[in-house]
């Protein structure tokens, strides 16, 4: 009986492993030195930085009002809890 990947009764060539070939240890990293390695952790940040979508001016403008009005009301309605329960409290305590 065969699946869709082949028969049951025989492997994939893909999954054997040859057992002459020992696994190093440490795998990639036991070439390479820490400034090598360095090196490259930095040239993927860079890659990483050129994928990013950056704002336009505008949005950016925008994004910051919006940033700027919710701080200010939220300011403003702590405030606001802040003197109510002060002057509940004054009242209850005394």
């Amino acid at each position: 009986m065969t699946d869709a990947v082949g028969s049951i009764d025989t492997p994939d060539a893909q999954d054997e492993v040859p057992e002459s070939k020992k696994a190093r240890k440490g795998g990639k990293r036991a070439k390479k030195g820490p400034l090598k390695r360095l090196a490259t952790f930095y040239r993927q940040i860079v890659a990483e930085l050129r994928k990013v979508v950056w704002p336009s001016r505008n949005q950016l403008t925008s994004y910051t009002t919006v940033v700027i009005f919710f701080v200010a009301i939220m300011i403003a309605l702590v405030t606001v809890i802040d003197y109510g329960l002060n002057h509940a409290a004054k009242y209850v305590f005394g």
